[in-house]
């Protein structure tokens, strides 16, 4: 092991997670922490992991945006023909992290997705600035290509063709969902005695809580 490693460590010390005060909706303790997050004027605190994997089980991760989150679970935007996106069409499942140092919190979700629907997708591409919309159409994301300067001169050509005009949204590109059937909570915890707390939905629908140890 690299002894330069092992001396980095940090003591967790912010705060207790106790299942007996927390709400029995686990999208309602997410909004909790997100607004905190929100609040503390972290850097992109809805940035989160996500792990899709082959029907082989060989996986990969990668940091997308949370866009939306409701009852019915959270939604990122991404190209349908992107290695995530074909993962997820052929192994529909995924899991994310959050993670907010400062605040010494970790989410991870586990779950289904899906698609969103074609409405959902365009009303979101739609409200986009128009660079990022026509950043959606420029790239064939995950191809490989020659250099920076074939994105450069592509986005230049569309400039020029949608100068008077908005583009509509790439048949390629839009959102999922992942509809959670796990959620954990971790609430950093002195000597590495940390606190999870793991919301599992049971057969009729509701949710189950249960502590894990660390």
């Amino acid at each position: 092991m690299n002894p330069t490693m092992q001396e980095v460590r940090k003591e967790y010390e912010r705060g207790r997670l106790d299942e007996h005060d927390v709400d029995p909706d686990p999208l309602v303790v997410f909004g909790q922490w997100l607004e905190v997050a929100l609040a503390s004027g972290l850097s992109e605190p809805n940035a989160m992991a996500l792990a899709t994997a082959t029907p082989n089980g060989v996986p990969s991760a990668r940091i997308v945006l949370l866009k939306a989150y409701d009852a019915r679970g959270f939604v990122f935007v991404t190209n349908y023909d992107s290695r995530k996106g074909r993962e997820l069409g052929a192994n529909p499942v995924a899991a994310l992290t959050f993670w907010w140092g400062e605040l010494e919190r970790q989410v991870r979700i586990e779950g289904r997705v899906e698609k969103l629907p074609a409405t959902e997708s365009d009303e979101y591409y739609h409200n986009r600035p128009l660079g990022a919309r026509l950043g959606a159409w420029v790239s064939q994301q995950s191809s490989v290509i020659s250099d920076r300067a074939y994105l450069e001169q592509k986005l230049a050509e569309l400039q020029a063709e949608y100068a008077d005009q908005s583009p509509d949204r790439p048949p390629y590109w839009g959102g999922y969902r992942v509809i959670p059937d796990s959620i954990e909570f971790w609430q950093g915890g002195q000597h590495r005695l940390h606190d999870r707390l793991r919301y599992t939905r049971r057969p009729d629908g509701e949710w189950g809580i249960e502590r894990l140890s660390p």
